[in-house]
């Protein structure tokens, strides 16, 4: 951010004006000062109890300075800050992210599986700030979260706000790609997609995974599968948001990479498996590449006035030596 005035001419102006004024007061005090002492002849001459020179010097001061700020506040002072505008629009991506408690799962360098999933959402949606991401929740049943948008506030809000078990035990694969095909659907964007991340099998809802993926794939949108850990006895821990009982251990992970695999092939797309935290990552890197599109921009400059601050600052500041002046100097001169 930057500062500028819309007349600068009237700055020069009041430095000028202001400094000569200055340089007479000295002048004119220094030739024109008589010193007539107060009290008796041979006595303590009168002092007054408060230091009268220095507070002439605050009145000089405020004066000048208050004149100052209304040539500034004259010469139009505004903040200019330039802003970075999209000139076409990105990609509408919808996460379908599994929150069933096996999600839970600490196999991801030491952090759940859950939770660095919502780390790596957020990371994807930072880096591309032309594309609408929407955000769909599967545990017994599927919910849309957050529809596709560019407010990357209100999808981050409602990703940190996402708990395991939320939805339920179960794993309703099929109602949260049904969703997901159901508001992507009717989407212009140039590029539309749909991310399915998840550790487990559909064992859950009334749509069946392949056909719901098939229903994206007529709807004209991409398909990505993640399967995120493995199987055999994975350590789990964390807070049933219901109970609000902590529940640690470990569980049998039914992971099966081919029921994945063959949702993604259902829907034209393609299963990336994620075993670990580095491959979960290059998991994303891959959804990036291939969603890419070229993002054209442009800036602007925006401008805000601050004039009446000055103003106000002025006037007080004025006023103030004016007080000074009358009710403070006047008991004494």
């Amino acid at each position: 951010m930057n500062i500028g005035f819309e007349r600068p001419f009237l700055l020069f102006a009041g430095a000028v004006i202001v400094f000569v004024c200055f340089t007479v007061s000295r002048f004119l005090k220094g030739a024109f000062t008589l010193l007539i002492p107060l009290g008796p002849p041979g006595g303590t001459p009168f002092k007054p109890p408060i230091n009268v020179e220095f507070l002439v010097k605050i009145i000089h001061f405020l004066d000048l300075a208050g004149v100052f700020a209304l040539f500034i506040a004259a010469a139009g002072p505004i903040f200019i800050s330039t802003e970075t505008v999209w000139l076409n629009r990105g990609a509408d991506i919808l996460f379908v992210v599994d929150v069933s408690p096996s999600m839970a799962g600490q196999d991801m360098n030491g952090r759940s599986r859950f939770d660095t999933a919502r780390d790596l959402v957020r990371d994807f949606a930072s880096r591309r700030p032309t594309d609408a991401i929407g955000l769909v929740a599967v545990g017994n049943d599927a919910s849309l979260l957050v529809p596709p948008t560019v407010d990357r506030t209100a999808l981050f809000s409602r990703l940190e706000g996402l708990r395991i078990g939320e939805l339920g035990d179960g794993t309703a694969l099929g109602m949260g790609l049904g969703i997901a095909a159901l508001h992507i659907r009717n989407s212009s964007a140039p590029r539309r997609a749909v991310a399915l991340i998840t550790d487990g099998e559909n064992n859950a809802g009334a749509i069946h995974p392949e056909t719901a993926a098939a229903a994206l794939q007529n709807a004209g949108a991409s398909l990505w599968v993640i399967g995120v850990g493995g199987g055999g006895e994975v350590p789990i821990d964390y807070v049933d948001p219901v109970t609000r009982i902590r529940r640690t251990g470990t569980f049998d992970s039914r992971f099966n990479a081919e029921t994945l695999r063959s949702i993604a092939l259902s829907g034209g797309g393609q299963y990336i498996p994620a075993p670990s935290a580095d491959a979960f990552s290059h998991a994303f890197s891959r959804i990036d590449e291939g969603e890419l599109i070229i993002r054209r921009s442009g800036s602007i400059n925006r401008t805000r006035s601050f004039q009446v601050p000055l103003i106000i600052a002025a006037l007080v500041m004025i006023c103030a030596a004016r007080y000074i002046r009358r009710h403070i100097l006047g008991a004494f001169l």
